[in-house]
């Protein structure tokens, strides 16, 4: 029996009822500040042709502070070509070390399902050494409570229920960070898109920036700006430099959560012969709430795209 893997971030990172997380998703689109001033506009292309976005970087925390940039990575994702699939990169936070992706199955949230690319998933485990089965880690104790795959999903969602058309997922959860490794995983993955000509996919990888604590919690604006800022900066410029090798230095000098998935992404681009990267918004935590006052906590959040 395939397995449902179940919201664990629905009532956290957002929202658990249908009605309120379709509304949040759609504020944090026409959101004028950060967000994109309008709703998701598409171009249903159902002739054929290369994809011009291969994929973009989107953040994956609450959706009040990080849904605005994630809107402008699905802008350009879906916007030129509604996919078959999405694969998602993601990153862990409980402590899981391997490569690992579900074969079957499907991923729920308030929206309903999506169901996984069980063809793509078995061309990846036949082509690639690095990648194994492992339902274990997106299901239970304790990898079921990782989120930064989950919250990628209902943006998917609202994204596929606009262009009437279904789309499937595969997640992909990297928990490792070794230069060679990930070359490898990279090229496998390239490999595996470039011989599905017939279906057209596209790649999200998820990651926050810098995680930062001001020293000076009852004025941090000048903080945050300064130092946390530059710190994204540095990975943001190495990012648009199409540097893969430069970005993952730069994100592990500081608390980027990702630098694996964008990294992964960023290879997965130069072997399939993408060109360019592009930086499509970026802001805290700390601005999105306002930017004025008191904070003991910030947090980064970038969108960014691959493209031709």
């Amino acid at each position: 029996m395939a397995i449902i893997r179940n919201p664990s971030a629905a009532g956290r990172f957002y929202p658990r009822f249908k009605g309120e997380l379709l509304d949040t998703i759609h504020e944090n689109f026409v959101n004028s500040s950060f967000g994109l001033s309008h709703d998701l506009n598409l171009t249903i292309d159902n002739n054929g042709g290369d994809r011009k976005v291969l994929g973009g970087v989107s953040p994956h925390a609450g959706y009040i502070y990080s849904g605005s940039a994630t809107a402008h990575t699905i802008q350009e994702v879906f916007g030129q070509k509604v996919p078959d699939t999405v694969i998602i990169l993601g990153t862990q936070h409980t402590g899981y070390y391997e490569i690992g992706i579900m074969k079957e199955g499907a991923w729920k949230t308030p929206f309903g399902t999506l169901d996984i690319d069980t063809d793509l998933a078995i061309q990846l485990l036949k082509e690639s050494k690095v990648v194994k089965e492992d339902d274990s880690a997106f299901n239970g104790f304790p990898h079921g409570r990782e989120h930064n795959i989950e919250v990628q999903i209902p943006f998917i969602q609202y994204a596929a229920t606009k262009a009437q058309k279904s789309v499937k997922i595969l997640p992909i959860k990297i928990g490792k960070m070794n230069q060679n490794v990930l070359e490898t995983l990279g090229k496998d993955i390239a490999s595996v898109l470039d011989s599905n000509n017939n279906k057209d996919i596209a790649i999200i990888a998820s990651s926050d920036m810098t995680h930062y604590q001001p020293q000076n919690p009852r004025n941090p604006k000048e903080e945050i700006l300064q130092i946390q800022h530059k710190r994204d900066e540095a990975v943001m410029e190495a990012f648009e430099q199409f540097n893969w090798q430069k970005t993952l230095e730069k994100a592990t000098d500081t608390s980027v959560c990702g630098p694996q998935c964008i990294a992964t992404l960023m290879i997965i681009g130069k072997e399939m012969g993408y060109t360019t990267a592009k930086k499509l918004q970026y802001y805290t935590s700390y601005e999105k709430i306002g930017g004025t006052g008191p904070s003991d906590y910030s947090v980064g959040y970038f969108s960014g795209i691959i493209s031709r």
